[in-house]
């Protein structure tokens, strides 16, 4: 945390942080916050998109990659939001990641702002996809199966900006499906506020070095 107190938009970063409602009975919960700040539209390093913007709308667009430890199929998460900060300071527009794609998710009437101006937005049970308006969610075929009889099934997710860093072992996704079954949970699609933890937002670039680090460790001990 020490190194964004030193950088300008250190308050910006928590200020405009999103308000993420999880559910009653999920699991799991982020470990850390990889952010990234742009000026200017660029490539970002975590997800792949070109970060595009209208400079003279737009001041910053500021991405939280959320890591979690597990997502209710695989071990291994990194999900993403985007907040757009015009010159005023005010959120001009928002995007969240849903299962490798990703959603606007600043609602047009603005209404999934809160008092303080974070970004409210519901987090799919286990699995961890994001968005604006939490009955869509129910219209996921396998909302409650992912949880249950799915859970575990993908193993260990190693994408390919961590290629060879931490995956090892023939049976490792076999190990991965038990132990992830140990998880299983009924979705009560009854949502509350996480509080962030004080050591949660990072730059990305920590969190790039820090989640080989954690993986092995998680692998080695199933």
């Amino acid at each position: 945390m020490a190194i964004f107190e030193r950088q300008p938009h250190w308050d910006t970063v928590l200020r405009a942080s999103p308000i993420l409602y999880m559910d009653r009975l999920e699991p799991f919960k982020p470990i850390r916050v990889g952010v990234t700040v742009f000026e200017a539209p660029a490539p970002s390093p975590s997800f792949d998109r070109i970060i595009q913007f209208d400079t003279s709308r737009i001041h910053t667009v500021i991405e939280y990659a959320i890591y979690w430890d597990y997502d209710i199929q695989h071990i291994y998460d990194l999900e993403h939001v985007w907040v757009y900060i015009d010159h005023e300071g005010e959120i001009a527009s928002c995007e969240a990641s849903f299962h490798g794609r990703y959603f606007l998710s600043l609602l047009p009437d603005r209404s999934n702002l809160s008092a303080d101006n974070r970004v409210k937005l519901f987090v799919q049970p286990g699995k961890h996809a994001m968005i604006p308006i939490q009955h869509f969610f129910r219209l996921l075929p396998n909302v409650e199966s992912c949880c249950q009889s799915e859970a575990g099934v993908d193993g260990v997710l190693e994408p390919a900006m961590f290629s060879g860093q931490f995956k090892t072992g023939e049976d490792i996704d076999r190990r991965a499906e038990i132990h992830l079954r140990e998880f299983s949970f009924q979705p009560t699609f009854d949502y509350i506020p996480y509080k962030w933890a004080s050591d949660a937002f990072v730059p990305w670039t920590e969190l790039a070095k820090e989640i080989p680090i954690r993986m092995k460790a998680l692998l080695a001990g199933l």
